[in-house]
């Protein structure tokens, strides 16, 4: 918590504001903010959104989950998409193996699969 409080000190000193100027724009006194910076208490999940939407900072910077003011970015990929992104991945090596690459018909024919794979990929 002592991280945390010392996160929002920093923010708030940042930007030259006093704790009583904070506890005016966060609507709460200003020993509550003392007490948020010092680590002797949390603040409530609606003064955390308060903080992040005053200093358009995210929750994962507010409770030093990352350093990145914007957050950790997440690039989720269920299980289905990872299994399907293998085996375009596969039918493509596949699709490559089976023809000449220096003769032109094989190139546009290779097209016309690439294109036939993504679209029943699509339909899905």
């Amino acid at each position: 918590m002592n991280e945390i409080g010392k996160r929002l000190r920093s923010l708030r000193e940042g930007v030259r504001l006093t704790q009583v100027n904070m506890a005016e724009i966060l609507g709460v006194q200003q020993s509550r903010i003392n007490r948020y910076e010092t680590g002797q208490s949390t603040p409530d999940p609606e003064i955390f959104i308060k903080y992040a939407d005053y200093f358009d900072v995210s929750m994962d910077y507010l409770y030093c989950r990352t350093d990145d003011p914007r957050g950790k970015l997440y690039d989720y990929q269920p299980e289905v998409l990872k299994a399907k992104t293998e085996q375009s991945r596969e039918m493509r090596e596949f699709i490559e193996m089976c023809f000449d690459p220096k003769a032109p018909v094989n190139k546009r024919l290779k097209e016309a699969l690439f294109r036939l794979m993504t679209e029943e990929a699509n339909e899905e």
